[in-house]
């Protein structure tokens, strides 16, 4: 039984992240723990700091409160309405990367929101908050979009890295269930070879794995045009390795993961080694 770290940061419930945890326990069991932030609203605090009093700060920390203990009932009643072995972390305070860290070393899963992560400090995603979150967890996270729709294909970012084939390995461990899935394995470089490195092994090896593998190179430089190739691909999920390092490194320092994050169009793995 897998434990599944399901984190919320701000005000809104994500409902995306949880939709696809129930799609994913009906095939599997696992304990499901709520990690709950209070939102990171500093435009509230900074106001109420400006005053002689604590009045202000105290209202504020109270609706924060409020909004955690409201996420954590609805987590309860979704959890209990799909019959779903749940537990729920006491935490009630703000963002803690420290806090965080621990419980994903723990876990063997962390789901969190694409769009959501502590939105209330900055919408644009990944956010500060959110690649730290991606830079610190101790085990794989699955990034999903409010707009989350089952998953029908796998496209995996690969760079022929011991990092990329850490994170084939690392999915096919977690989810035997969507090796059934078409997938395609993307090789992408700005040359004219077609050239894919050691692809008889990558062959090999992915057919042990994978039911439907295909097989592409890109000619075009990833840290332009990955994120707009894939997004041409409905209801997929991307698999890639370590963010902030990106699958495709020869290319560029810039990770293609983010901006895949950023569309908020599809589901994305990222092992972290």
């Amino acid at each position: 039984m897998k434990r599944i770290l399901f984190v919320s940061t701000g005000e809104s419930f994500p409902k995306g992240a949880f939709t696809f945890l129930q799609t994913l326990l009906e095939q599997e069991s696992a304990c499901l723990t709520g990690l709950f932030f209070c939102p990171l609203d500093y435009s509230l605090l900074a106001s109420a700091s400006y005053v002689p009093t604590s009045a202000p700060y105290v209202h504020v920390r109270e609706k924060e409160e409020e909004i955690v203990e409201r996420n954590k009932k609805r987590f309860t009643q979704e959890c209990v309405a799909q019959h779903i072995k749940h537990h729920i972390h006491e935490n009630t305070e703000r963002w803690d990367k420290t806090l965080f860290a621990k419980e994903s070393r723990f876990s063997d899963l962390v789901v969190l929101s694409g769009e959501l992560f502590c939105e209330d400090w900055e919408a644009r995603q990944p956010n500060l908050f959110l690649k730290e979150a991606l830079h610190a967890t101790e085990c794989p996270v699955i990034v999903v979009p409010e707009s989350y729709e089952p998953i029908q294909r796998l496209v995996i970012a690969y760079d022929g890295s011991k990092d990329s084939l850490f994170a084939i390995k690392q999915f096919c461990y977690l989810f035997p269930q969507y090796t059934e899935l078409p997938t395609e394995m993307v090789y992408a470089k700005n040359e004219a070879s077609e050239h894919i490195p050691d692809l008889d092994n990558l062959k090999h090896f992915s057919r042990l794995h994978f039911s439907s593998m295909g097989f592409s190179k890109l000619h075009f430089n990833a840290a332009h045009y990955f994120a707009s190739w894939v997004g041409e691909k409905p209801s997929s999920m991307l698999i890639t390795g370590s963010f902030g390092r990106s699958s495709l490194s020869y290319a560029t320092k810039k990770s293609f993961a983010g901006q895949v994050i950023g569309d908020h169009g599809m589901p994305v793995f990222i092992a972290h080694t």
